[in-house]
C-alpha cells in the first residue's frame, strides 16, 4: 500500500503532499523534512529505494524516488509493493504531467495544484493504485476538465441574467407582471440603470 505521495524541490520545499494514511500535521511535516533528507543526500548513481524514515515506519517501509530536474517525486509505500511497479508509476505519473502541462516544470504544480491532485486521484485511491495507462488517465482528466467548463457557464448564468436585465431598454418599470392566472405586483423600485 501507498502510505504517502511526496513531491519537493532540490531546496526541500514541498510542492504536493498526499497523505493516505493519518498523520497530525506537524507530524506530516517531520516527515517531509526527514523524506527529503534521507533521499536528498544519496548520489544519483544510487539506486533510487531506500528503507523508510523512523516516522513513516522504519523498516517495514520503503521510500522509493526519482529526480527529475529540481523534483523529487518520493512514494512511500510498505513492504507489499514492488519497488519496480512503483518506480514505473512515478515514471507514469510524470509523464503525465508532462503531457498535460506541455513540458511541466515546477511552477506548474504551483499553479495548477488542483489539477496535479485531479490527476493523481485518477491514478491513486486510498492508498491503491487505480490506473497506470497514461492515456486513459488523459482521457479522464480532459472529461473532468470540459464538464468544470460547463459547470462554469451554469455559475455564471445568475450574472449574466442580472446583466440582461440591466441593459434592457424599458421605457418605464412594469408595475404588474400577468402571466396566465398568476399576478404579480412589482413593487416600487429604483432604476436598474
Amino acid at each position: 500500500m501507498i502510505k504517502a505521495i511526496l513531491i519537493f524541490n532540490n531546496h526541500g520545499k514541498p510542492r504536493l503532499s498526499k497523505f493516505y494514511e493519518h498523520y497530525t500535521e506537524d507530524t506530516e511535516q517531520q516527515i517531509i523534512r526527514e523524506t527529503f533528507h534521507l533521499v536528498s543526500k544519496r548520489d544519483d548513481n544510487v539506486c533510487n529505494f531506500l528503507e523508510g524514515g523512523m516516522l513513516i515506519g522504519g523498516s517495514d517501509n520503503k521510500l522509493i524516488y526519482r529526480h527529475y530536474a529540481t523534483l523529487y517525486f518520493v512514494f512511500c509505500v510498505d513492504s507489499s509493493e514492488s519497488e519496480l511497479g512503483i518506480l514505473d508509476l512515478i515514471q507514469v505519473f510524470v509523464e503525465t504531467l508532462d503531457k498535460c502541462f506541455e513540458n511541466v516544470c515546477e511552477l506548474d504544480l504551483i499553479f495548477h495544484m488542483d489539477k496535479v491532485h485531479n490527476i493523481l486521484s485518477e491514478m491513486v485511491m486510498g492508498g491503491m493504485v487505480l490506473e497506470t495507462n497514461m492515456n486513459e488517465i488523459i482521457t479522464q482528466v480532459d472529461a473532468q476538465n470540459k464538464m468544470e467548463k460547463s459547470e462554469a457557464g451554469i455559475a455564471g448564468a445568475p450574472a449574466r441574467a442580472v446583466s440582461a436585465v440591466k441593459n434592457m431598454n424599458l421605457p418605464e418599470i412594469p408595475r404588474n407582471i400577468n402571466i396566465g392566472d398568476i399576478s404579480i405586483k412589482v413593487p416600487n423600485l429604483p432604476s436598474f440603470k
